[in-house]
């Protein structure tokens, strides 16, 4: 019979410092049909921030939109050295339609870094990616942080058709290889994925693995994980209502030592093992 428990998890870091701020747009662009940028002046105190970590937005209310909750957004980029904080966000409610509304010069409020990012090992030299769709936005980072450390990094990216590749570009300035694939071109299902990560593994190895939110590449990637003694760690997305662990609307369950306990996504990830991860 599984055991049911809520506990801090005792290997994660402590949370950081929170700040609520508010910052000025520099720039509110689309990317493609779907997504757009929003690019941030941010305070030096916000930016102290780990892949894998989110802010609560305050989005603005007008007479056409009127979010009642905040919205909690994984950071896309974070510079200190130019003072800018950058979210990658799709058009799909009330908050994301105020938020594309912003223009330069208008006032931001957020709220973080919130939550527990992801780690990069000394023993992980070759880093596996793997995302679809705005799951590259988490996922990116991360990949800063990778080429910021000298690991060997690829990134196998996934989206309906080549118009929705996104960070491509980005990545590869990083010095990831890029691998591309997509539902129009036959190359994005299950068994494509499995078979590239498999080459991978046998051709050069690979050390670790990340994704973000698709159960289907969660359940992938567990099970090559197993297989072949490769860790990993997800980022998971989940509804949030205060983004600080005190709602627990975001509660969900986890397998940790024959056990099924419970956590917050939001204060005890929204970074987790991924062997650990139950789908949803």
């Amino acid at each position: 019979m599984s055991v049911f428990a809520m506990t801090e998890n005792p290997n994660r870091p402590p949370a950081p410092h929170l700040h609520d701020v508010a910052c000025r747009v520099k720039s509110n662009q689309p990317v493609n049909s779907d997504y757009r940028q929003l690019i941030l002046e941010a305070p030096a105190e916000i930016l102290s921030c780990a892949p894998g970590q989110f802010f609560h937005l305050l989005c603005p209310v007008s007479q056409a939109q009127k979010p009642y909750l905040r919205r909690p957004m994984s950071i896309y980029g974070y510079y200190p050295e130019k003072g800018e904080l950058h979210f990658l966000y799709k058009v799909t409610g009330t908050g994301t339609a105020a938020m594309a509304g912003l223009q330069a010069g208008d006032r931001f409020t957020v709220l973080g870094p919130l939550g527990r990012g992801f780690d990069i090992l000394p023993s992980w030299q070759k880093l596996l990616l793997v995302a679809r769709g705005v799951g590259l936005a988490t996922l990116a980072p991360l990949a800063l942080q990778a080429r910021q450390m000298g690991r060997q990094l690829t990134a196998i990216c996934s989206a309906r058709s080549p118009d929705f590749l996104m960070s491509l570009d980005y990545l590869r300035e990083l010095g990831a290889r890029v691998i591309p694939v997509t539902d129009e071109e036959g190359s994005s299902d299950t068994a494509s994925v499995r078979a590239l990560i498999e080459g991978l593994i046998a051709d050069e190895g690979v050390d670790a693995v990340y994704t973000c939110g698709s159960n289907r590449l969660l359940e992938l990637l567990q099970d090559i994980g197993k297989a072949h003694n490769i860790p990993g760690q997800i980022a998971l997305e989940q509804q949030m209502a205060c983004g600080l662990g005190m709602c627990q609307c975001c509660v969900r369950g986890f397998r940790r030592s024959g056990q099924i306990v419970h956590e917050r996504v939001c204060r005890e990830g929204p970074v987790f093992d991924i062997q650990e991860a139950i789908g949803c």
